[in-house]
């Protein structure tokens, strides 16, 4: 599958970061709302093992959208695995997902909308894809990644 992503960060800086912080190989996942209704996304990496102290596989980090200055957060992002991704696809088979409740992406003549929320579309086809254990697949209208 080529999804397409629109990372807030340098995702390979931070895998490199955590991955020899941590011990553990970290990989970047996607870009998303971590709650389902919220208005900004943050980009979501994974690790096969439970943090040794806070227990979760993965995390998010993102620009506080309340603070002036942008500070970069951390959160336990567990929850992407419970999340739906509507996705649609371009003429050259590249996937495109909305990101938040009010990611509106108008792509050829196809749109998606809603991020984790709802997902909305048009009169074309929306598959729909899931995360479990770092990696994002299928789940309707198509074979696995």
């Amino acid at each position: 599958m080529n999804i397409q992503h629109n990372p807030i960060f340098d995702t390979a800086k931070v895998e490199t970061l955590y991955t020899e912080k941590d011990g553990v190989e970290v990989k970047y996942v996607c870009t998303t709302a971590v709650q389902q209704h919220a208005a900004f996304a943050a980009d979501v990496f994974y690790r096969a093992t439970p943090h040794p102290e806070f227990g979760n596989r993965y995390f998010a980090l993102y620009r506080n959208p309340y603070a002036d200055d942008a500070q970069i957060m951390i959160t336990n992002a567990d929850q992407v695995e419970n999340f739906e991704f509507g996705m649609i696809e371009d003429t050259g088979g590249k996937y495109y997902y909305s990101q938040h409740r009010h990611d509106y992406k108008v792509i050829e003549d196809k749109m998606i909308d809603g991020g984790r929320a709802y997902i909305r579309s048009g009169a074309h086809e929306v598959k729909v894809f899931k995360i479990k254990d770092g990696q994002i697949f299928v789940t309707t209208g198509g074979t696995d990644e």
